[in-house]
């Protein structure tokens, strides 16, 4: 039997294989969920493929997937997000990636966030440092916001230090964290509506960097609602943006993937 690693990152070949085999195709299937979401053809067939894979490999082992729900028991658990990033990918722009994350006994064990279509792999492993391609990958060392690069959701309310930091990017879903994670930015925020899946595999892989996750109130949790990744020495002045939020009930309302 090979490391649980080993079996993400093969899951994860196939999956862009199945993902870029349909995009931009002028005939590809997207739907509209009930919460508005689209859904498109690939989204499926990916999520599919993983959970044979993995019933296939891991048959004791539980799957929550976006697509299809919560399958199987146990103390492991395997989140899989198919497509992040579903608006993107519907329309051909090249920001999606399938996510592929491992809990054991709660904790977050590994994480792999495939963007094919942008020629990039992030992966981790708890004790085993963080990887861009192959490449070791660490956070930033910048300590002042006003030297930093932050990264924003478009569908959150800016916080004042939007306006103070030396370079804000709405760069959202997977990639705000992942250029965290490799120190081209300092800090993310998500601060309503991602799910479990939109995160499970982004912890272990911006901790595993050296930097931190949490959600917005602090506590290092994947079902918060929220997700605030950082540098670390820039980690509590995004929290403490956050307590500042004009209308804080937004953290509950679902995100468009």
């Amino acid at each position: 039997m090979g490391s649980d690693l080993t079996l993400a990152l093969e899951l994860a070949d196939a999956a862009d294989g199945i993902s870029l085999g349909r995009f931009r195709s002028h005939d590809l299937v997207v739907e509209t969920k009930p919460d508005l979401s689209p859904v498109t053809e690939a989204d499926r067939a990916v999520e599919e493929m993983i959970r044979g894979g993995l019933a296939d490999a891991r048959p004791d082992d539980g799957v929550l997937g976006e697509e299809l729900g919560a399958t199987g028991g146990g103390t492991r658990r395997w989140i899989v997000d198919p497509l992040d990033g579903t608006r993107n990918y519907s329309r051909g722009i090249p920001v999606w990636a399938t996510l592929i994350a491992l809990e054991q006994d709660g904790e977050m064990q590994l994480g792999v966030v495939s963007a094919p279509a942008l020629g990039r792999r992030w992966w981790a492993e708890r004790g085993a440092g963080a990887f861009a391609d192959g490449t070791p990958i660490h956070v930033s060392a910048v300590s002042r916001v006003e030297d930093a690069v932050l990264c924003f959701a478009l569908e959150d309310d800016l916080p004042e230090l939007a306006h103070r930091c030396w370079h804000p990017r709405a760069y959202g879903d997977f990639w705000a964290h992942m250029l965290v994670a490799e120190g081209a930015a300092d800090g993310a925020i998500d601060a309503i509506g991602v799910s479990v899946w939109d995160l499970a595999a982004i912890q272990p892989i911006v901790e595993e960097a050296g930097g931190r996750f949490s959600d917005r109130t602090g506590v290092a949790r994947i079902d918060g609602g929220s997700a605030v990744s950082s540098n670390g020495l820039l980690h509590d002045a995004l929290l403490a943006a956050q307590t500042a939020s004009p209308d804080p009930g937004r953290e509950h309302r679902a995100r468009p993937a």
